[in-house]
């Protein structure tokens, strides 16, 4: 993450050990009762960590005496440190659901924090390829996998499939084998809060993922591997930091076209849907978004090219 945090485990040695026992008890909560990934649960915990080793700072060892002038101060701080829009809200949120939590569970008397306020971030996306640069994409992938090896049908299977779909790239790294449905051309996907949802992929991706699970996956598959769809150079599940490596690197074979990671192909697919005709609510049910506000903001993708467009076809633009 961006403009992180020093890590949970050393900010809560700093401080008093009531605040500590109270920050790990809603680890405890956000792991085992909301079911939150390992990631989010550290991103909580690193900004609430830092919150409270503000609080400390100012006198305040118990969450019951956490007041808004101090939340206010230390969102304050954050802000004359240079941190973003972006960074500022996330942090804000962080800390609303938090003192939500200590309400709610009998550790302070009020809700300190449902009046806390955050600058709205700004709703930038990154670049994403024109259909003809996702092409040449995919063609760089199955060029460079010419010789048949399985590390070359896996790399045009997954990029295929990340372009198909929209999936995050912890999705694409958690999938198994049993998720594929050949028989409907779905997959099934673990996403965010643990939501399941059923995801359809076109015929050039399910021809890939056919060579790779019949010819790349027995050859590169080791012990460990269990039911991983996609395995990385030893044989057992890829990780995120490899499949982030291959999307640059062919990226990199296509002329002019913007550097993005994964996230950016996500972005891609979302934005060629919507620009090919599809409805926002079915694009918001394909990427897994819990708000169609999220989803809405492809349009402004749109919307540009469209202006863009206009004004060089137009005789009266």
């Amino acid at each position: 993450m961006s403009e992180a945090d020093p890590t949970s485990d050393e900010t809560t040695q700093a401080l008093p050990e009531s605040l500590a026992r109270v920050l790990g008890d809603y680890e405890r909560h956000l792991t085992l009762e909301r079911d939150l990934t390992p990631h989010t649960v550290r991103a909580y915990l690193g900004d609430l960590a830092g919150m409270l080793e503000h609080a400390s700072r100012l006198g305040c060892d118990d969450v019951a005496h956490l007041d808004l002038r101090t939340l206010r101060s230390w969102l304050a701080k954050q802000q004359s440190m240079g941190r973003s829009r972006t960074t500022l809200a996330r942090r804000a949120t962080a800390v609303r659901v938090f003192t939500a939590w200590l309400a709610r569970t009998g550790r302070a008397p009020t809700d300190v924090g449902s009046s806390l306020g955050s600058p709205k971030p700004h709703r930038t996306l990154p670049s994403v390829l024109r259909a003809d640069e996702a092409g040449d994409l995919i063609a760089a992938a199955v060029e460079a996998a010419d010789d048949g090896s399985p590390v070359g049908l896996r790399d045009v299977a997954m990029l295929e499939l990340l372009y198909a779909t929209g999936i995050r790239v912890g999705e694409l790294v958690g999938l198994d084998v049993d998720d594929v449905d050949r028989d409907r051309n779905v997959i099934r996907v673990l996403g965010k809060g643990r939501k399941e949802r059923t995801v359809p992929f076109g015929h050039p991706a399910a021809h890939a993922l056919d060579a790779w699970v019949r010819r790349g996956r027995p050859a590169l598959m080791a012990d460990g591997a269990g039911g991983a769809l996609f395995l990385g150079a030893r044989g057992r599940r890829i990780d995120q930091r490899a499949v982030r490596t291959l999307v640059h690197r062919r990226i990199a074979d296509v002329p002019g076209a913007p550097d993005i990671g994964p996230h950016g192909l996500r972005h891609t697919a979302a934005t060629h849907l919507l620009e090919g005709g599809a409805d926002l609510r079915s694009v918001q049910e394909l990427l897994g978004h819990a708000s169609l506000a999220t989803t809405q903001r492809y349009t402004h993708v749109t919307t540009d090219r469209l202006r863009r467009a206009y004004q060089q076809a137009h005789p009266r633009a």
